[in-house]
């Protein structure tokens, strides 16, 4: 299976998915980004790429790095993937040229370690209990649309999660418990666009205010109405606020 699903060309973009999603989600945003070569990264163990083991932040940053087939990219990253996203451009900064992180945060659990004990729970509770992926999907990936999602936004992200092996979604789970670049997010020196939904409760958008004003020069912006999949529930905001920051010249 290829490392990645790729569009258009043009100066290369590069899409990562979140925990529970997949490449062939970022495809509408693909579209909305003419002019551009626009490549959804498989991440290990999904879209029948193979797992890493240990699975590490580090590790996945180092293989996105040997992925890329440009020297330095534009990086999107949504939920695990803007964790991804940070990581890399922490590790790999020679390779970054902007940066933008939808619906996540600097590190797992934030403040409230009660968040982070209610996360893993409702996630490998089920799992632990028997119940399939597809049982997982339908009730925690149609939870995640705000109030302002555009009509039939819930039945593809309920799809994707659908089809993660669970081996897989175990082991991003663990991965994801480790994440924590709070104190390093302040080096990041590439022009970064931190999008929040505004009806989000996984990565809130207090949270994403609090990281962008960590980071030096980044800018914050709300979709409002929008909840952990702001890409998805309303792509035409999404994609014009991408398409702003992407056409930006660098200063």
């Amino acid at each position: 299976m290829t490392a990645f699903l790729e569009w258009g060309d043009g100066p290369p973009v590069v899409l990562l998915h979140g925990i529970g999603g997949a490449a062939a989600l970022w495809e509408a945003t693909a579209r909305g980004l003419a002019g551009r070569r626009v490549l959804a990264w498989n991440q290990p163990g999904y879209g029948g790429t193979p797992l890493i083991d240990p699975l590490t932040f580090a590790a996945l940053a180092d293989a996105l790095a040997d992925a890329l087939p440009s020297p330095a990219v534009d990086l999107v990253g949504h939920s695990m993937g803007g964790m991804i996203a940070m990581e890399f451009a922490i590790r790999h900064p020679s390779r970054l040229r902007r940066l933008v992180l939808c619906a996540t945060t600097p590190g797992f659990g934030g403040r409230d370690p009660a968040f982070a004990e209610a996360f893993m729970a409702a996630r490998l509770g089920p799992l632990d209990a028997g119940r399939s992926m597809a049982e997982c999907a339908a009730a925690l990936a149609g939870g995640m649309c705000g109030p302002g999602a555009d009509p039939g936004a819930e039945p593809a992200p309920i799809a994707a999660m659908a089809g993660v092996p669970a081996a897989t979604y175990r082991a991003t789970l663990a991965c994801l418990a480790t994440f924590d670049r709070r104190a390093e997010i302040a080096g990041i020196a590439v022009p970064t666009l931190c999008l929040a939904g505004s009806e989000d409760s996984v990565a809130p958008a207090r949270t994403m205010q609090r990281m962008a004003a960590a980071i030096p020069g980044a800018r914050f912006a709300v979709i409002e109405g929008g909840g952990h999949l702001p890409h998805l529930e309303r792509p035409a905001v999404f994609q014009a606020a991408l398409r702003d920051f992407l056409a930006e010249p660098r200063g």
